[in-house]
Formats: C-alpha cells, sequence, structure tokens
C-alpha cells in the first residue's frame, strides 16, 4: 500500500497542478484587466470560479460547518485561520462571502503572472524583516479601510503535520486597532490531502477536506491590554476544534 501510495500521490499533484495553473492561463486576461482597473470585486468572483475548478477537477470536495448556524461574514473583518496545507488558500473563497484579500509570503512575487495579485491586490510579507512586516500590517490597514476583508494565518508558515504552532500577535493588534470583528476558521484536515513537504514524501490524495467556521469575536472596546487574551482565546477555540476532530 506504501508503495502504491508513493505512485499515486505523485500523479495526483501533477493532475491538481494542471487543474490550477490551466484555468488560471485562461482567466488570467480577465483577472489582470479586473486587477489594473480595481474591480476587486469581480477578481474575488473569479478566484471563487477558479477554486472550483481546482476543487472538483483534482476530486475535492471540501464540507464547511459552522459553529452554530451559517451566517453573513461581517465587512469587513479579518479571518484567522491555522494554515496545514496550500488548500487552506483554495477553499478560502467558499466560505468567504465577499471580497477578501490574503497576507501571503514574499516569495509569491516572484511567481510569473501570479504575482500580479499582490502587486495590485494581496499583500506580500516578508517576516524576516521587521520593517517589511510593519509595512504589510499598515497595508492590511488600508484595505480594511476600503472596506475590503483580510484574511491573516497568524502561524506565518505552514504546518507539515497539521500541528498548532503559536501564533504570532500581527492579526489580533490589527484587529484591535481597527475595532473589526475576528472569524476564527479551523482547516481540521487539509493537509492530508495536500501536506506541506518533499513532493515524494508528503501527502497528495482526493477526498473531503473539512473546515469549520466559528462565530465572529468582536473587538468593539478592547484596547492593546486585550491583545494577548484575544489571541491566545483563538488559539485555544482552534486547538479545541483540533483536538475534537482527532479524537483527543
Amino acid at each position: 500500500m506504501k508503495f502504491l501510495r508513493y505512485i499515486f500521490s505523485p500523479l495526483w499533484k501533477i493532475w491538481l497542478i494542471l487543474c490550477f495553473a490551466i484555468p488560471f492561463l485562461i482567466l488570467f486576461p480577465v483577472f489582470y484587466f479586473a486587477l489594473i482597473t480595481k474591480k476587486f470585486d469581480l477578481v474575488f468572483k473569479l478566484k471563487r470560479v477558479w477554486a472550483r475548478i481546482i476543487s472538483t477537477g483534482s476530486l475535492l470536495f471540501p464540507v464547511i460547518s459552522y459553529q452554530t448556524k451559517k451566517y453573513k461574514l461581517p465587512q469587513p473583518c479579518i479571518i484567522v485561520s491555522n494554515h496545514t496545507s496550500y488548500l487552506d488558500i483554495v477553499f478560502c473563497p467558499f466560505y468567504a462571502d465577499h471580497t477578501a484579500v490574503f497576507m501571503g509570503k514574499y516569495e509569491l512575487l516572484k511567481i510569473p503572472l501570479f504575482k500580479y495579485f499582490f502587486v495590485y491586490l494581496d499583500i506580500p510579507v516578508n517576516r524576516k524583516s521587521i520593517k517589511n512586516s510593519h509595512k504589510a500590517f499598515s497595508d492590511a490597514g488600508d484595505k480594511l479601510d476600503q472596506g475590503l476583508s483580510v484574511v491573516i494565518y497568524p502561524e506565518g508558515t505552514i504546518s507539515e503535520n497539521g500541528k498548532l504552532r503559536p501564533f504570532k500577535n500581527g492579526a489580533f493588534k490589527l484587529a484591535v486597532e481597527k475595532q473589526l470583528p475576528i472569524i476564527p476558521v479551523v482547516n481540521l484536515n487539509n493537509w492530508h490531502f495536500l501536506q506541506n513537504g518533499g513532493f515524494f514524501k508528503s501527502n497528495g490524495k482526493p477526498g473531503v477536506p473539512k473546515i469549520y467556521v466559528g462565530d465572529p469575536i468582536f473587538t468593539k472596546g478592547m484596547t492593546e491590554k486585550d491583545i494577548d487574551g484575544l489571541k491566545e482565546k483563538v488559539h485555544i477555540f482552534t486547538q479545541e476544534k483540533l483536538n475534537k476532530f482527532n479524537g483527543k
């Protein structure tokens, strides 16, 4: 069985890459026009279409559940999510019901064509540079002021085994400064289907990824003194949902 996995997993990943790249190349002229003309709502709607093509084409059928009931996300808001796989980003437009921008690693600016998302809309962040990190969060604040929501992965990197890492302060400090709600999202098992790591060693297969969307956490009235408590609250919430899913 292990031998079959080593054969099937890379083949499926190649197919996933094709499901990602071919629709992107076809849609790119429209993406580029929408980006340069600042039709950001159109960009996000196209991302949702693209995500649906990727997931359906690669036989990934995400199931999204809610803490109480499905609701319309506050606009703008800050979506805070654990980061277990590149699929976390692909599936985000399925529960984000309005235009949201992503904070992503600075290296994405080096990818031909794809980099234009980060030139015109999304926010590149170089976490190795304090100055660049401050600028990235300042840019995120400007996006929020424009009515756009922001998606932030506060671990700062992708976990290779789904284990939750410590959260950085940035997302929570921004939420308190802007007095905007946080939407906690838990990616329960995305890494089972596309794992970060070696191309031949890591998981890659079709299936049913599961995502849990918590109720909004409102920050109105909070001050700088509440940032650590807010961060801990979201971290505990995320860990509890992961533990419950994994039977711990």
